[in-house]
């Protein structure tokens, strides 16, 4: 935990604020932190900065903590993936958030075992600590947006079209050519990378109809998590 993330609820009054949970015992048990120091903080969905540990009474921990820096610059990527085994979302998730990823939709496939989406992985308060966890990891306050899509053809139909407005629209798939160029600046991408094995060649020629031009980074093919963050650094520049 690089940044302790504190919510509304753990505020107390003025500058002051208390945590009881994992958050406490990680102070007490990794950071190993006493009343007198002091680590990085952050509001959910606010700014940051330096808190101060004032008491630990073994259950609670009272710090004192004013945001005032801004976290840092998002991704200006919209990342849709077929949804992956529950095994490798956890990781996918946390990887995702913590390069500054704002936008992530889990999109079903052919090749999207149907049990993948009645895993428990899937329920709201797991994916938000998932995403929680990689805030925690890169020093960022803003929770990403996670669309959950269970129907192809609607979604890439009905939905898509506005999500990838005025981006640059890509498809990672193997055999496909390879990227040339990162986004320049500022430039907003759409990136869909399918579960493994790929896209099927319906869904592939659905991505491309909707203005979407694929590519690959060579030969070799790659495991989703693997894939993951490195077509995210191969397509646009890390902020």
């Amino acid at each position: 935990m690089n940044l302790l993330l504190l919510t509304p609820d753990d505020h107390l009054h003025d500058d002051l604020w208390r945590i009881s949970d994992r958050r406490a015992q990680h102070i007490r048990q990794i950071r190993v932190l006493q009343p007198g120091d002091s680590l990085m903080a952050g509001l959910l969905d606010g700014d940051t900065g330096p808190a101060a540990l004032e008491h630990d009474d073994g259950i609670a921990i009272t710090l004192r903590f004013t945001p005032r820096t801004p976290p840092p610059q998002p991704l200006p990527l919209t990342l849709v993936l077929g949804l992956p085994r529950p095994k490798m979302l956890r990781r996918i998730l946390i990887d995702a958030t913590s390069l500054g990823v704002k936008r992530i939709v889990l999109l079903n496939s052919y090749k999207v075992d149907k049990s993948y989406w009645q895993t428990p992985e899937l329920k709201q308060e797991q994916l938000r600590q998932k995403l929680i966890l990689g805030l925690e990891q890169a020093g960022d306050t803003v929770l990403p947006e996670l669309i959950l899509a269970r129907r192809f053809r609607p979604f890439l139909e009905d939905t898509l079209p506005s999500l990838s407005a005025n981006s640059r629209c890509l498809i990672g798939h193997p055999g496909a050519p390879p990227l040339l160029s990162q986004a320049p600046g500022h430039e907003p991408v759409t990136l869909a990378i399918g579960p493994e094995g790929g896209w099927t060649p319906y869904e592939s020629e659905m991505f491309l109809l909707a203005g979407f031009t694929g590519f690959s980074l060579g030969r070799r093919l790659l495991r989703v998590e693997t894939a993951v963050p490195a077509l995210i650094s191969r397509i646009v520049a890390l902020p």
